[in-house]
């Protein structure tokens, strides 16, 4: 996720000063002082005993967190783990911190097994990505369902004993939206997969507004799109009190309930990360470290090391055979990004842009999905890139194909 402030302009020095900050600060203990959080916007639904018993059992326990750059940055969640800690001081836990700045909740659906899921069963797990849904994704309400079910059904699926708690953040649009007596399209969306899954939701966004209107808290108190210390901690906070209520419950751990049916039969629910090394290359394409001391454009020390298949002229083409319902692209797009043509077993070609409103100075990740909505089964796709682009150039960054 990118950083973002109202009518304000970012230059790429800045946005590298930012993320360099919320790399490097380190976030202890919740500050003192916090204005008490309400039970009105903490939502537990079913049990958290699994977990319970799993840490005070065993003495040991996997927690696992997903989401955008509010998860990556040292902010709620070293402030979870601090409290998990306090509460089992006995267990050994692994923690996993699967956040990745600026990534929506389908590259979450598409990474949720490689990220999270390879290191093992997950006890307790956290995720978040209604802001980066909202500003960075600009999803749909579909869209925004596809992504979250798919991450929730995959934890479930791999450990049916697995607890869950969905947190809502906020950035100032949101939280317009909710002093306008309306619901934000990207967490009211996530709040449809969570209350399907009966899945526990921390609504931040809507208790911030409530403290703000209460004159108990200030949208700069707070810190902004990125929560400061202290938003944080008011995060850490909700998420302490529904735990705590929870656990307090009696009775065995057991399998939670599991959808007759999916809320949504398009979600990824099976997402997946497809190696770039399958496709066919023809003409144009690449597959190796871009060589990215020459690209102008800021980049993230994460991506700078990974192999990627790499075209920079219209015209490349590629062929890819692939199975499932869904099939589009994990890349890096900044801002010499092009528009892909893209044919599924026949069909016309359609185009894909791949520049996005943050590319201008960022070589940004982001996942464009081409078709959500194929016929199980095996299917062949032909990838070309356009005459046409939006952008400085026609570059095709890809670290790889996504399916379902």
């Amino acid at each position: 996720m990118k950083f973002h402030a109202p009518n304000t302009r970012l230059t790429a020095p800045f946005i590298l000063l930012i993320l360099f900050f919320f790399d490097s600060i380190s976030v202890a203990a919740p500050p003192q002082n916090l204005p008490e959080v309400s039970d009105k916007n903490i939502h537990l639904r079913g049990s958290y005993l699994n977990s319970k018993h799993k840490f005070e059992s065993t003495k040991a326990g996997h927690v696992a967190f997903l989401g955008g750059s509010i998860t990556e940055m040292n902010g709620y969640r070293p402030m979870v783990m601090e409290f998990l800690e306090k509460t089992f001081p006995e267990t050994t836990f692994q923690f996993t911190n699967a956040g990745i700045s600026s990534t929506c909740s389908n590259t979450g659906a598409f990474r949720t097994s490689r990220d999270v899921l390879s290191q093992g069963p997950v006890d307790l797990f956290f995720v978040e990505f209604a802001v980066n849904d909202d500003q960075d994704a600009g999803h749909s309400e579909a869209a925004a369902i596809h992504g979250m079910e798919g991450v929730i059904a995959q934890v479930r699926r791999h450990n049916p004993n697995a607890d869950i708690v969905m947190v809502h953040f906020v950035n100032p649009s949101m939280l317009e939206t909710i002093q306008n007596k309306q619901k934000p399209l990207s967490s009211s969306s996530h709040e449809q997969v969570a209350r399907h899954y009966q899945v526990s939701t921390i609504d931040l966004a809507s208790e911030v507004a409530r403290l703000i209107q209460a004159k108990q808290l200030t949208w700069e108190q707070f810190g902004g799109t990125h929560p400061a210390p202290f938003g944080n901690g008011i995060c850490a906070a909700m998420i302490e009190k529904l735990l705590t209520n929870a656990w307090q419950k009696s009775g065995e751990p057991v399998k939670h309930p599991v959808p007759a049916k999916s809320l949504d039969p398009h979600s990824f629910t099976k997402g997946r990360l497809i190696d770039i090394k399958n496709a066919k290359l023809e003409s144009g394409w690449t597959i190796s470290v871009p060589k990215w001391d020459d690209i102008p454009g800021s980049k993230r020390s994460r991506f700078t090391s990974i192999p990627m298949l790499t075209a920079d002229a219209a015209g490349a083409e590629l062929e890819l055979d692939f199975e499932g319902t869904a099939l589009g692209v994990y890349i890096v797009a900044g801002p010499d990004a092009g528009i892909l043509e893209v044919s599924i077993d026949g069909g016309p070609f359609q185009s894909y842009d791949l520049y996005h409103h943050y590319s201008k100075g960022l070589h940004y990740p982001r996942s464009v999905v081409f078709n959500s909505e194929l016929k199980p089964g095996k299917h062949q796709a032909k990838i070309r890139v356009s005459e046409k682009t939006s952008s400085k150039g026609h570059a095709a960054r890809i670290m790889s194909f996504v399916g379902n």
